[in-house]
């Protein structure tokens, strides 16, 4: 008998239910594992899991219920991980089941789940032996682990009526606008038949004109074609205001749901790519909402009305009318699926495109510095050359669609004139009857003209609704708890027990326990790659643990709401992010109700008033994107500012002086100074003498916290801190000495950094 569990959120959860698994077991039936499912529909945090057995399924609910489902031949279990966040779906023939969620913590314990179910199936089944080799488990757990992909189709853009239900009275009485102008329009052909049968050929025949019926009959013409102007005005204008409302509800849940995703999305992210999908793809869907959408719902009502009124008419001739449309209805079923796939790769490649742009214009001091701009033109070139090779392939199957839809209509009309001159000849219809039958083909056939057309605009609003739809439909593997606990005013203790963090399969912090005391300044130290800023980005919650639990004044910050825990937290890192605009709205940033007293006063205990006033105009100085325009040391200083001005609890700095000169880090130490006192700090540097006032010192190596203690008592064990130490001061011993140089390995050496 094999147990697959993990641990819960803490250690009451799960309890009740692993409690109530002996009662609920008949006599010889085993359990083979078990799964702790830790989120529910909503994402939120909650307390259930599943127990699998020799004969059955069993999945405990959060309050107290149970379901079962025996082990038919049938039942099936598919695993899928989306942005970090598990799904489990329970199938059998004909549909799902159940369907639970479950945080990345969980994934290794769903995966054993999943190969045990499925070891315990193959069993039942007589296909597998008792006895199973590692390499075939190990095979079953990657097949499971495999999400389906579902198809794009044209369907996609019926997901945007969620953006349009709040508008849904407007679009109504668009839709009434609409169908008043169709029928408006389709007026002056019905008027040309007694025109023509009445007015024009009796007079040809020698007849008088009968002046009132001319005068009737044009009037109302007139009339129609003013109404029809009138009603296709107003519904115009009115369902263009709507889709622009639409356009802009996309446009920002679009941007506020990619603000709350966590930061491995972003990491596997071009920025090109994201900003095409927000501005561009929006737009397109806008245009499709507002011109082409409007222009297909006229053509249907237009073509469905016109064949009625041409059914009332001459069946007959309307049967002759209708003939080229199966074969254009075929040539749109055939052309859409290469549309579709086509339009889809158009998109990718342009983002190739913007992505390079994105690259080289953040970055044109870079490639200037090392001159390569000729290298970055021709990735632009060899980018717009691929964007415009894939066009041209699609561009054939375009071009041959839309002549071709319109030599069938051209031959459709041709057909109705030799049709319609044989049944005047046998006097089964007039001219005025043929004339106006001209005229609604004429509509007819340029609107089914247009409804082809609609397909490539369509296709191509449908790969842009399927990319925007991408990105809501990813959820954040740091999900907020369904019922948070109040954050109370922060002690900063920090307790990490059992820290296990796994980035994919690769494991990055591993086991690891460290207690921080109330106001205590940690240095945390190692090679690269030891688990540093993994180890702080996890105390950010950027990230949630795989195994284990991080305790800030004895609550397990997955109990807190995300956004309240983080304003306790201030953090300054190694390459300060500065956002154009003011020196002041900077160091506003994360308090943007601050006074200019209040940040006059962060500045000043930051070591920047000075350069700042230095500044043309102070504070209220433009800095550029990214902080273009200050020094590394004044961005430094600026960011410093930001972290005080909102009064952290916790205070993380990430190698805050590596990138300055000695001077310029004298000055940030300073400030540094000021904004460690009273606050629980970690720190991270690479400058081992730069932590000599901390309180204590962790030295990591692969994930695990290997020393732990003041700089004096480490240095005297002589253990892993010892020759970080040594071997930095090597390297310093080893450079070229100059002045600079001796002068702050000096100071490195006295402490007075």
């Amino acid at each position: 008998m094999s147990h697959s569990h993990s641990a819960p959120l803490s250690g009451e959860a799960g309890a009740a239910w692993r409690g109530a698994l002996p009662s609920r077991l008949d006599a010889g039936d085993n359990v083979l594992a078990t799964l702790q499912v830790d989120l529910d529909a909503q994402l939120r945090f909650t307390d259930a899991g599943l127990v699998l057995t020799e004969r059955t399924l069993q999945a405990a609910l959060p309050d107290g219920r149970w379901l079962d489902w025996p082990l038919t031949r049938d039942l099936a279990l598919r695993l899928s991980d989306h942005a970090g966040v598990g799904t489990l779906e329970l199938l059998d023939a004909h549909r799902r089941l159940a369907q639970w969620h479950f945080t990345l913590a969980q994934g290794p314990a769903a995966q054993q789940f999943m190969a045990a179910f499925e070891r315990q199936q193959a069993r039942r089944a007589g296909m597998l032996a008792e006895e199973h080799d590692e390499a075939a488990d190990e095979e079953a757990e990657d097949h499971a682990a495999k999400a389906p992909r579902k198809p794009t189709s044209t369907w996609v853009l019926l997901r945007l009526w969620r953006f349009a239900r709040p508008y849904q009275g407007r679009l109504f009485l668009g839709f009434v606008l609409t169908l008043a102008s169709t029928a408006a329009t389709l007026v002056p052909p019905y008027l040309t038949i007694p025109l023509m049968d009445r007015v024009l050929i009796p007079f040809q025949n020698g007849q008088q004109i009968d002046t009132g019926l001319v005068m009737l009959l044009l009037a109302g013409l007139l009339g129609s074609a003013l109404l029809a102007w009138g009603l296709s005005w107003a519904r115009t204008y009115l369902l263009a205001l709507v889709s622009e409302r639409i356009g802009a509800d996309l446009r920002t849940t679009t941007y506020e749901h990619l603000l709350t995703l966590s930061l491995d999305y972003f990491g596997n992210k071009r920025t090109g790519d994201l900003l095409a999908r927000i501005g561009s793809e929006t737009d397109r869907i806008n245009v499709f909402l507002s011109l082409h959408a409007l222009d297909f719902a006229t053509d249907v009502l237009m073509i469905a009305m016109t064949a009625a009124i041409l059914f009332s008419i001459n069946p007959w001739l309307a049967l002759v009318t209708l003939v080229p449309l199966p074969i254009i209805g075929w040539l749109i079923h055939a052309v859409r699926e290469r549309l579709r796939t086509g339009f889809e790769k158009i998109d990718r490649v342009w983002s190739e495109v913007t992505n390079v742009l994105a690259d080289t214009i953040p970055g044109v001091r870079v490639v200037k510095a090392f001159a390569q701009e000729a290298r970055e033109a021709q990735r632009f070139r060899d980018a717009n050359r691929h964007n415009l090779e894939v066009n041209d392939r699609l561009n054939k199957t375009w071009s041959l669609f839309t002549p071709t839809v319109t030599l069938l209509t051209e031959i459709g009309l041709l057909v109705v004139w030799a049709f319609g001159i044989w049944q005047i000849s046998r006097n089964e219809i007039t001219v005025g009857v043929l004339t106006a039958f001209i005229a609604y083909i004429g509509r007819f056939y340029s609107r089914l003209d247009s409804m082809s057309r609609i397909v490539s605009v369509t296709q191509k609003a449908a790969a842009g609704a399927k990319r925007i739809f991408d990105i809501l439909d990813h959820v954040s593997n740091v999900p907020d708890p369904a019922n948070p606990v109040p954050l109370p005013a922060v002690q900063g203790r920090i307790e990490m027990r059992g820290l296990t963090f796994r980035y994919g399969n690769r494991g990055v912090i591993r086991g690891l326990d460290l207690d921080i005391r109330p106001g205590e300044m940690i240095g945390l130290v190692g090679h690269s790659g030891s688990g540093k800023s993994t180890l702080v980005n996890l105390i950010c919650r950027f990230y949630d643990v795989t195994d284990g639990s991080i305790r800030v004044d004895g609550t397990d910050i997955r109990r807190f709401a995300v956004a309240d825990y983080r304003r306790h937290i201030g953090l300054v890192l190694q390459e300060p992010f500065l956002f154009f605009g003011t020196i002041a709205e900077n160091i506003a940033y994360g308090r943007p109700d601050a006074t200019r007293e209040q940040i006059v006063a962060a500045a000043r205990a930051a070591h920047a008033h000075e350069f700042i006033l230095r500044l043309p105009h102070g504070y209220d100085s433009l800095v550029g994107e990214r902080g273009q325009g200050l020094s590394g040391g004044e961005r430094q200083r600026i960011s410093i500012a930001r972290a005080l001005l909102i009064d952290p609890r916790i205070l993380i700095l990430d190698e805050a002086t590596s990138s300055v000169d000695t001077e310029t880090e004298g000055e940030i130490q300073k400030a540094l100074d000021n904004l460690v006192q009273g606050r629980t700090t970690i720190a991270i540097a690479h400058r081992l003498s730069t932590l000599r006032k901390a309180d204590r010192l962790v030295v990591m190596d692969r994930g695990r916290v290997v020393e732990v203690g003041p700089h004096d008592e480490l240095m005297e064990k002589q253990g892993a801190y010892w020759r970080l130490y040594e071997a930095q001061a090597r390297n310093v011993d080893t450079e070229p000495q100059t002045p600079r140089a001796v002068e702050a390995h000096l100071a490195r050496q006295t402490g007075e950094v």
